[in-house]
């Protein structure tokens, strides 16, 4: 299992020795940020690594289940060999029983940043939660409303007794367009919207749209991987089945041997929950692949659906490059060089493509 990456101790340095410069500082002007996210199975990670050894960068993963421990093929997590050295936060650090939001997330990559700036490096997020990416770009108050929780018993109550259906339809009745945005299934985030409304009268979707017209902190890029959609959905269909193969079915059980069940935020996760589902014998194996395959490729379509809604966005579409990752490389760093974010921008030979 992936170990968490704890941030590098930077060493004393000696007689005589100038320590690196956050690259912000040297340029005078705001901190640096590369986004790299897509669709899932779209091939981000092998690529954000040879993006962070061109440029001297340390990857804050932005996906909402590689944060949990135990929890490594359904969710695709990265290797130790895969990270060929390049240091990863935000991965592995809870536990399947905690829970994990965009406001968690804000808390912990901010933290991560402040020590990857402290040692001269650049943060790339990499991942494919673009709620959470919107959410650190432009430093968006989700306004949680911790304190508010008789109207959330009262809510997860109804949603119990009723469903998710019944939940979003309420929510479509007074705030359509965040109906439109939030499957019924994501019951924490409708549940807030609703919430939301309750305590001010006003619609969360105007808030976060208010929000997003806000002006980033960072000087950033940020990438969109894309491909073909028949391509991307034959890549789905062969993760599925690799991870069956690497045996997602022996995780599952041992979470739920855990005690992990399906209300649990981690079980919400694309593979657990359908595979809990034929181990709970409501479906056979062949049914709950079925469904994990068509849940995924329509979850890469809202993906995309998000991303497109996006401003500042820069799409990356394999097709134009030849499919050749390299020439996609290549041209990131270009544009890392124009915009001086990485170590020694301003020398193309700084950026090997390995």
């Amino acid at each position: 299992m992936v170990q968490n990456m704890e941030p590098v101790t930077k060493q004393t340095a000696k007689a005589g020795t100038v320590q690196p410069e956050p690259s912000h500082k040297a340029h005078g002007s705001k901190p640096p940020l590369v986004i790299l996210t897509g669709p899932t199975a779209v091939g981000k990670t092998a690529l954000s690594i040879r993006l962070a050894q061109a440029v001297g960068g340390e990857i804050i993963s932005a996906d909402s289940m590689q944060v949990y421990r135990h929890m490594d093929i359904g969710s695709a997590k990265i290797t130790p060999k895969e990270m060929q050295g390049i240091p990863h936060h935000l991965i592995d650090v809870l536990e399947p029983e905690e829970a994990f939001n965009v406001t968690r997330f804000q808390e912990l990559a901010r933290k991560a940043m402040e020590g990857i700036y402290a040692r001269g490096h650049v943060p790339i997020i990499a991942g494919g939660t673009g709620f959470y990416i919107q959410a650190l770009l432009y430093d968006i108050d989700f306004k949680e409303n911790d304190d508010d929780r008789h109207i959330r018993r009262e809510l997860e109550q109804l949603a119990a007794e009723q469903g998710n259906e019944a939940l979003h339809a309420m929510l479509a009745r007074i705030d359509p367009e965040s109906a439109a945005l939030i499957h019924a299934n994501n019951r924490k985030r409708v549940i807030r919207a609703i919430e939301y409304y309750r305590l001010t009268g006003q619609k969360i979707s105007r808030h976060n749209e208010e929000e997003r017209q806000k002006e980033s902190p960072y000087r950033f890029l940020y990438y969109v991987l894309t491909c073909d959609r028949e391509l991307l959905y034959t890549r789905i269909d062969q993760r599925v089945d690799q991870m069956l193969a690497d045996g997602l079915l022996d995780e599952v059980q041992k979470l739920k041997n855990m005690g992990c069940r399906r209300g649990l935020v981690s079980m919400q996760g694309l593979g657990y929950k359908e595979i809990l589902d034929y181990l709970d014998g409501l479906y056979s194996l062949d049914e709950a692949v079925r469904i994990l395959k068509r849940d995924t490729r329509h979850f890469a379509k809202r993906q995309l659906t998000w991303f497109k809604r996006e401003r500042d966005v820069r799409w990356l579409k394999l097709e134009q490059f030849g499919h050749d990752r390299g020439r996609v490389l290549e041209h990131i760093l270009s544009e890392c060089r124009e915009m001086g974010i990485g170590h020694n921008s301003s020398d193309k030979s700084a950026h090997p493509l390995c």
